[in-house]
């Protein structure tokens, strides 16, 4: 037997909030090692004495058997000088660097605490329970190293029995952080139309009783307020858009559980595995089963947003109420963030909800619900936020000291550490002073938790986007960095990969370098630089902006492309719902180039031929057209693609040509769409075709909103893939922009600006 060593052990990445210190503890005392074991800024420090072999094993078991939730990103050891001492203890937490550790997402409560809910005397119902394997993390830490007095649970004292199982080592709450009961623990209240209710029980029966008497309830979540209400009930459905000022963007459900979602959505194994994962995001599945949901839910689109229960205030609620769904929808203003606040809740929400749910701990940092698709068996973040944020992304570039303020829409910031990239919670659109003051507390408190100090900035090039602003405020060195060439570098970051690729962008908007819109390109690009190889040839915007909102402007532009004659003709055929005299000058704006900006818009393309196939004149929400004429499309691998040609750039006339005979005739909207899909997949793989032709690159990198759409992506995906191309997507981040600022980080740091 070898001889008694010591040995000091640094442990990085995800090891601090789930339970990592306790498991450290009780491997010690399987192993018969002594020390102890200590969180510091930046890693999991661990002073081990023991004999030879026993030490060894130590070792190898932290790193082959780490708690589920643990992710190890590096574990070095060095001989210490130390003596080890009797025992092993957990010592109080250290922070000596400017170094930090990754900080745990918000986590979905387990299976065993649900379980302690109806067996524990002190925990009976209690609706914040938690242990060291779920529970809140990130919505309530103020600073690392993640102790219970740097987070909002520091108010409130453990009680003898709390108290007990925090401090034994054998108990699954041994160091859990959030450790409470209904004896010690926050509590909840309703603050409702007549009268106020306390006691968390008593709270849980009313709030399922108002919900299911058809009224809006506020109820606090992980990390911010949702409303809900009963999905079955047009006047409630109509009092929440209204008081939202949500015309028509679906809501989300939250169903009692999986065998009851498989009544009313499709659900493969993989969307199943996502739906009860620790992340439970709303997922987006097909609508489908034995029962149907009111139009007012989805506004009539074929899929449905669907969650699992997460916090055990939701398990309680559906134990009181006989609803097989509830509509949980983000708890703010359209277009305002998420409400984290009570005093802003009561006060914001009277008129809205009919009763505000609170509890009495802290939201320190906000996090939205993450929204997640699974398309072709791989998943798909559309938002990116509780359960995911602030999980870094791993870089093969360091990007330490550099921050990129991200896109205009779905704006999310990114934050560099070394050769990690933190990346925000879903932050929003910045349109108005609210979401900006979200934003700029979650850029300080970030760079605070993670000690990031800012030595240069990265944007996006249109100047006049409220990011863009926000990197002049702060006065550090600016970087611009083109939105499409941000998506590319986005994808090739997150996927590992370096040298050129083909890149393909698809998307609504994005300043370009000559000034027009951008949003149909093909480029050959590496983090330094892309040459701009083709796009989707220029169309005018009538309107500007507001041909993103009225599809019809971007049908008659199109229409004009094509044949240049007066437009009026086309409005009784195609648009009878326009006001003739607005058409009409719309007609005018196009033949005499008044205020139409040139775009190569693949998303304003959508939207034009959804306008053409009579599905949406006028956006209620955001990508609605696209969604729509999505909801129509087949298998376009199975449909003839309409003709295009690529003479002077993608050149897209002969299908709207193709796509009005069709009207003409008669051809159903479901057979537009799927050869429209099918037009789309051919242009892509036949331009990327051409491109590896003349440069020899066979890597394919696809980005941009327009592959949030199911039949695009993943007909696209198989037909580059049996053309012998390497595709490469978006698996951590969106590939709409709020994956844009992890672009912006790794072309500023490659570029040296």
């Amino acid at each position: 037997m070898r001889d008694s060593r010591t040995v000091r052990i640094f442990i990085t990445g995800l090891v601090q909030g789930i339970g990592f210190r306790p498991f450290i503890y009780n491997l010690a005392g399987r192993f018969g090692i002594r020390g102890y074991v200590r969180n510091g800024a930046n890693a999991v420090e661990v002073l081990a004495g023991g004999t030879g072999n026993a030490l060894d094993e130590f070792i190898r078991n932290i790193e082959t058997s780490p708690p589920p939730l643990a992710r190890i990103d590096s574990i070095r050891h060095e001989e210490a000088g130390e003596a080890p001492g009797a025992g092993f203890q957990i010592l109080q937490s250290e922070d000596t660097t400017d170094e930090v550790t990754d900080v745990s997402p918000d986590i979905a409560v387990c299976d065993y605490c649900l379980a302690d809910m109806k067996t524990q005397p002190h925990r009976i119902d209690y609706p914040l329970i938690n242990c060291t394997l779920c529970g809140p993390r990130f919505s309530i830490i103020r600073s690392v190293p993640y102790d219970r007095l740097r987070t909002t649970m520091a108010p409130f004292a453990m009680c003898e029995t709390c108290a007990g199982e925090y401090t034994d080592p054998a108990d699954r709450r041994f160091h859990a952080q959030p450790v409470a009961c209904n004896d010690c623990g926050p509590k909840y209240s309703l603050y409702g139309p007549v009268k106020t209710v306390e006691g968390n029980e008593r709270v849980v029966a009313e709030t399922a009783r108002l919900i299911g008497d058809g009224a809006v309830v506020a109820v606090k979540g992980t990390g911010g307020f949702h409303f809900a209400c009963n999905p079955f009930s047009d006047v409630a459905l109509q009092r929440l858009r209204t008081g939202k000022r949500r015309d028509g963007k679906p809501f989300a459900l939250m169903f009692r559980d999986i065998e009851t979602l498989r009544n009313y959505a499709e659900v493969n194994d993989e969307e199943e595995k996502l739906l009860h994962s620790t992340i439970r995001p709303v997922v987006l599945l097909a609508a489908g089963g034995t029962e149907s949901l009111l139009p007012d839910v989805n506004n009539r689109l074929s899929t449905v947003g669907a969650m699992l229960p997460y916090m055990p205030f939701h398990h309680l609620l559906f134990e009181k109420t006989a609803l097989p769904a509830i509509v949980m929808t983000s708890g703010n203003i359209s277009e305002e963030p998420i409400v984290i606040d009570n005093e802003t809740a009561r006060s914001t929400f009277a008129g809205i909800a009919d009763a505000v749910v609170i509890y009495n701990r802290e939201i320190h940092n906000r996090v939205d619900d993450s929204v997640c698709a699974v398309f072709d068996g791989s998943v798909q973040i559309l938002r990116r936020s509780r359960g995911f944020a602030p999980s870094p992304i791993p870089l093969n570039v360091p990007v330490d000291g550099i921050a990129a303020a991200g896109a205009e829409l779905k704006n999310c910031f990114a934050l560099g550490k070394g050769s990690k990239a933190i990346l925000s919670q879903h932050i929003g659109d910045l349109k108005n002073s609210e979401t900006m003051d979200f934003y700029r507390e979650a850029f300080e408190r970030l760079c605070t938790l993670f000690r990031v100090q800012p030595r240069l900035i990265a944007h996006d090039l249109h100047p006049d986007y409220l990011s863009t602003a926000f990197a002049r405020e702060t006065g550090l060195p600016m970087a611009g960095v083109q939105h499409h060439h941000a998506h590319i570098a986005a994808c090739c970051a997150e996927n590992g990969i370096s040298g050129k690729v083909i890149g393909v962008a698809l998307d609504g908007t994005g300043y370009g370098t000559d000034g027009a819109v951008w949003g149909g390109e093909f480029l050959l690009s590496d983090f330094s630089g892309f040459d701009r190889v083709t796009h989707i040839r220029y169309t005018g915007m009538p309107g500007g902006d507001r041909a993103a909102v009225e599809p019809w402007r971007m049908a008659a532009s199109w229409l004009f492309e094509c044949d240049g004659n007066d437009l009026s003709h086309y409005r009784d055929e195609f648009f009878p719902s326009i006001p003739e005299e607005h058409f009409n000058l719309i007609g005018a704006a196009l033949e005499k180039n008044i205020n139409t900006p040139r775009t190569s818009s693949a998303g304003r393309l959508f939207d034009a031929v959804a306008a053409l196939c009579g599905l949406c004149d006028e956006m209620s929400f955001e990508a609605e057209a696209a969604m729509r004429l999505e909801a129509q499309c087949g298998n376009p691998l199975a449909e003839t693609p309409y003709k295009w040609n690529s003479s002077d750039k993608i050149d897209l006339r002969e299908t709207i040509q193709s796509i009005v005979a069709d009207r003409r005739r008669g051809v159903d909207i479901g057979t537009i769409s799927t050869r429209f899909h099918a037009t789309i997949i051919d242009v892509i793989v036949t331009t990327c075709r051409s491109i590896r032709n003349n440069s020899g690159c066979g890597k394919v990198v696809l980005s941009g909103g327009c592959f949030q759409n199911r039949c695009i992506f993943e007909g696209t995906v198989r037909m580059l893939q049996e053309n012998t191309f390497t595709v490469f997507t978006h698996h951590q981040i969106p590939c709409n922009d709020g994956g844009v600022a992890l672009g912006q980080l790794v072309v500023a740091a490659v570029s040296g600006r």
